[in-house]
């Protein structure tokens, strides 16, 4: 495993980090984990030079710090540093911070976290917390050996991703990022202007919810042009490890078969390894993505649950599916059985904007719902619904 460095700390963190938000789950729930698969994933990795394990307190319904927790049994616990976030939502005064700090804790049956973050600072958090006076708090938990080290994770725009680095003497920060993303929230120009300021950046969505796995034909066609042959999640991830800023790179990953690909990718990563044609493509399939994808949803379900019952992540993908791969009659067809036989399909949002609070991608997901239901459910043709900005 390529190890690499992280910020200013006199250790190494392995390039490929364990993203424990997308665990296999039975029977498609997400609160419900394959525990003894996710164990094996794990331990894989961390028998195979993974040394970072990130979680949250929300993910997979809660029970995502507690399968770490119990996977990392036996030893591997002091293979590894795990990183887990702080739910800034949940915070309403100060003296939130204790108990969600020890009740992670005991979900992760450890003494101390070793990397914890501040969960999706944006322009409305950020503020709350700074005056809530989450640092003094923090530095009280590094003093008392709860915590190691104090970062961030991030979704915003650039502007206020600089305000936020600017505004404490953070160790490391989480950004997303990727070959799409290079624009986007923080951006390359986040990336960048953390690393010089001595953070580690820690990256996400690398793959974007597996939007930059499976390629549409017009995709495919771009990278089988290219000398060297490689799979489109480890272009994307070599795209990546080619960067010097990047510290780590996290995949949330659901099979065996992705734990043993990313890491055999990861153990051939480096800085400066890709060609300069090889960067050039790269950049014509981000512009052909551009052209193909119309809503940006990671299906990471922060979204989730709607309270009348939409799946909004699974509408979104049926319908970004039937347009990039121009398979619109496939799409109606599995999105009559979500709309009719599991009433979950977007005809059932009334539009009460609850969960476009919480998309870190900030889509309109109500105006995105009507045209999803036209297109998909009432058969209108896609150029004929006006689409959401």
């Amino acid at each position: 495993m390529q190890c690499r460095k992280f910020g200013k700390l006199d250790w190494k963190v392995s390039a490929l980090g364990f993203g424990c938000m997308r665990l296999p789950t039975i029977e498609d729930d997400s609160a419900n984990l394959d525990e003894a698969e996710a164990t094996r994933m794990i331990r894989y990795a961390i028998d195979n030079g993974v040394n970072y394990c990130d979680t949250a307190y929300p993910y997979h319904g809660g029970n995502s710090e507690r399968v770490l927790g119990r996977a990392l049994k036996g030893g591997y616990r002091e293979k590894v540093k795990v990183a887990t976030k702080m739910p800034c939502w949940k915070v309403e005064t100060a003296e939130d911070f204790d108990p969600i700090l020890n009740e992670q804790l005991e979900k992760l049956q450890t003494g101390h976290i070793d990397f914890y973050l501040l969960h999706g600072l944006n322009g409305n958090r950020w503020p709350k917390m700074r005056d809530l006076d989450v640092f003094a708090w923090a530095e009280g938990a590094i003093a008392d050996g709860r915590i190691r080290y104090l970062g961030f994770s991030f979704h915003d725009v650039y502007d206020v991703f600089k305000e936020i680095v600017d505004g404490y003497d953070w160790t490391f920060c989480q950004i997303q990022y990727n070959y799409r993303d290079v624009d986007y929230q923080a951006g390359v120009k986040g990336l960048q202007y953390a690393a010089s300021k001595g953070l580690a950046v820690v990256v996400m969505e690398p793959l974007l919810g597996g939007a930059l796995v499976d390629s549409p034909p017009q995709i495919q066609a771009m990278w089988d042009s290219a000398a060297k042959k490689r799979s489109a999640a480890d272009w994307a991830l070599q795209w990546l490890w080619n960067q010097p800023e990047v510290s780590v790179v996290l995949s949330g990953m659901s099979t065996m078969q992705q734990v043993e690909e990313n890491v055999a990718s990861a153990d051939v990563s480096g800085v400066g390894t890709l060609t300069a044609e090889e960067l050039a493509l790269v950049k014509r399939v981000r512009a052909k993505f551009e052209e193909l994808c119309p809503i940006p949803c990671t299906q990471c379900e922060y979204c989730m649950p709607c309270p009348n019952g939409v799946n909004i992540p699974r509408n979104f993908k049926i319908y970004n599916g039937g347009l990039i791969y121009d398979k619109l009659d496939h799409a109606r067809g599995i999105y009559r059985w979500l709309s009719q036989d599991m009433n979950a399909g977007a005809d059932q949002c009334i539009q009460c904007r609850e969960c476009e609070d919480k998309c870190p991608q900030s889509i309109p997901i109500s105006e995105w719902m009507s045209v999803v239901h036209e297109v998909l459910g009432e058969g209108k043709p896609y150029d004929a619904c006006p689409t959401p900005q």
